[in-house]
């Protein structure tokens, strides 16, 4: 495949817009396009990048395009249905949409037949690292895709991220991004439980954390998100409830769709659907802490 000097990126929101920019200092001839157009605007003002409202002219041009979007249904909007599916029309053969968000993996998997049939490639590469990470270029990235395509868009994302691993066929990287948050949003819920229950006994949460953190409980929930934003009520980790609560959904559904039984995922998406739909999805994600701590961990009734 040729080599990527034109990239498109379609989301320049608090991720987006520092990863664009890792881009730009890079060398890459970039154009950014959100749909707060203004915002797009605002990035191009401040980089050597250039802006654009129209996903044909970001097609044109474009070796590779980024998605950095909320969800797998705002990717496919954007790539197949907004303006006329003006960005798939758009995208020469040999060309790669490189997907960095969150998404659900057998969408991501359809989109690449339907991407497949223009000739025209698909990566998912979605990361973890947070603001922090994104601002220093210190991105997790897991990716998913064909190994001629991964190795054409490597030298993009080695830009943005500084661990690289390439997980598997395409939507593996998506799979394994919603694992991986599973995983953390089931160890907070789990370590919120072990202090109320503490902390009803009699415990004080701030002993007990300093204890689990040195002791075999210990989690990036008791290190990071419970001492530092929890028990101070801070609660300023970057990372919106909604978007822990998605990605949670999209593990439940991925066994489902796969006809694995996976009873801890189920009971860990309706508790954060519940604190989500209580609180708001913009909400801190830490703030799930508040409500349980108010209504217990269990589930509303289907």
């Amino acid at each position: 495949m040729p080599e990527i000097k034109n990239v498109g990126f379609i989301g320049i929101g608090n991720m987006g817009s520092r990863m664009a920019a890792h881009l730009v200092r890079a060398g890459y001839a970039v154009t950014v396009f959100d749909i707060a157009a203004g915002r797009a605007r605002q990035f191009a003002d401040e980089h050597q990048a250039r802006a654009t409202d129209r996903l044909a002219e970001l097609a044109a041009g474009a070796d590779a395009v980024v998605t950095m979007l909320p969800s797998g249904h705002e990717v496919r909007d954007a790539v197949m249905v907004m303006q006329g599916g003006a960005l798939a029309a758009g995208l020469r053969p040999g060309s790669i949409v490189i997907d960095m968000s969150s998404a659900a993996p057998v969408g991501t998997r359809e989109l690449g037949k339907a991407l497949g049939a223009r000739g025209i490639g698909l990566v998912d590469a979605p990361v973890s690292g947070g603001i922090t990470g994104a601002e220093k270029a210190t991105l997790a990235i897991m990716i998913g895709g064909e190994p001629d395509a991964i190795a054409a868009v490597k030298p993009v994302l080695e830009r943005m991220g500084n661990r690289l691993f390439e997980v598997g066929g395409l939507g593996c990287g998506h799979a394994m991004k919603c694992l991986n948050n599973f995983l953390a949003a089931t160890s907070f819920a789990a370590a919120n439980e072990a202090l109320r229950v503490g902390r009803t006994f009699g415990l004080d949460p701030k002993v007990m954390i300093d204890v689990i953190n040195v002791s075999t409980g210990r989690s990036f929930a008791t290190d990071v998100v419970i001492k530092e934003h929890v028990l101070n009520e801070k609660f300023a980790t970057g990372f919106a409830l909604g978007l822990l609560a998605k990605d949670v959904g999209i593990t439940a559904d991925l066994a489902e769709q796969i006809a694995v039984t996976a009873p801890i995922g189920e009971l860990i998406r309706n508790l954060y659907r519940d604190a989500s739909e209580a609180l708001g999805g913009a909400e801190d994600h830490s703030r799930a802490a508040q409500y349980w701590a108010q209504h217990g961990l269990k589930p509303a009734a289907e």
